[in-house]
């Protein structure tokens, strides 16, 4: 049997994070890592826009081999996997698989909360989806989500200012914006893999008794448990431990930051995207 990598795919560099609890939880496989940094950030582009930037780097991956592609990114798991998974994949790959970070999250989310009242930090993007009230409400139709955008934040980790005195500003204005909606929230949601980095300077404005929870963890348990409730796909992963670093725009750049989120050093490789959109081109000839 064919094995290849794991894909995970993200906007740009926040996917890492993920992809670091990831490694954490399931060392064994191969990974390739693939951030579309020429185009981030997604939070403030339209669904469509979203939509196309992210199926091109699914279709990317695939052309890779990945049999599984993890969107590590929560506005293209907002306003790009569903349609992806139920439009796009019965007719690019059928055997293959694309899962996002969102369902994984709110199918645990409500067992931290005690008051069934839960805070979401976002981007824009992924606030205006409303994916996290949506999902949360299908396993959890108690609980009661409220949301904040905090546009800042991405901009603030990725010029390294996270830990300025800059940033204390935004982080307790969009803190107290989202804690302002209700009284009762008893656990936070950091609904963006970039604010991760900025969960040190969070819990200094946050109240006692305030549960603050980050992703990664939770998606690499989710990830863990697909693989052994699927092993037609678990079976397709390579496992040798290896892994590869992608971007679309200066690998140099990419390597310069990436250090920040996952904790190691990168080699990364440009990645052409033009590459897909001319096979998509010689494929519609091909078929007309």
């Amino acid at each position: 049997m064919n094995q290849q990598p794991i894909g995970v795919f993200d906007s740009g560099y926040g996917g890492l994070t993920v992809l670091k609890e990831i490694i954490k939880k399931l060392p064994q496989y191969d990974y390739v890592y693939l951030g579309d940094n020429a185009r981030a950030p997604y939070g403030t582009r339209s669904f469509e826009s979203v939509y196309h930037y992210t199926l091109e780097c699914v279709q990317w991956l695939f052309n890779k081999g990945c049999p599984l592609v993890i969107l590590a990114c929560n506005t293209a798991s907002a306003k790009a996997l569903r349609t992806i998974q139920q439009n796009d994949l019965p007719k690019i790959a059928p055997g293959n698989r694309v899962l996002g970070v969102i369902r994984p999250t709110t199918e645990k989310i409500g067992d931290y909360t005690q008051t069934k009242q839960v805070g979401i930090l976002a981007t824009a993007g992924t606030v205006l989806s409303e994916s996290y009230i949506i999902e949360t409400n299908k396993f959890y139709p108690g609980v009661t989500v409220f949301q904040q955008a905090c546009p800042m934040w991405v901009p603030l980790v990725e010029n390294n200012e996270h830990n300025s005195k800059g940033a204390d500003y935004f982080i307790e204005k969009d803190l107290n914006a989202l804690l302002d909606q209700s009284k009762n929230i008893d656990t936070i949601l950091l609904a963006c893999t970039h604010y991760p980095l900025l969960k040190h300077k969070i819990q200094q404005f946050l109240p006692e008794g305030i549960s603050l929870l980050s992703q990664g963890e939770i998606v690499a348990d989710s990830l863990e448990d697909y693989l052994v409730r699927h092993p037609e796909i678990e079976e397709r992963c390579s496992r040798q431990g290896k892994l590869a670093f992608f971007t679309t725009d200066s690998p140099a750049d990419f390597d310069a930051h990436a250090t920040i989120f996952l904790g190691r050093k990168t080699h990364a490789k440009h990645a052409d995207m033009d590459e897909v959109k001319l096979t998509k081109k010689n494929a519609r000839g091909f078929h007309s």
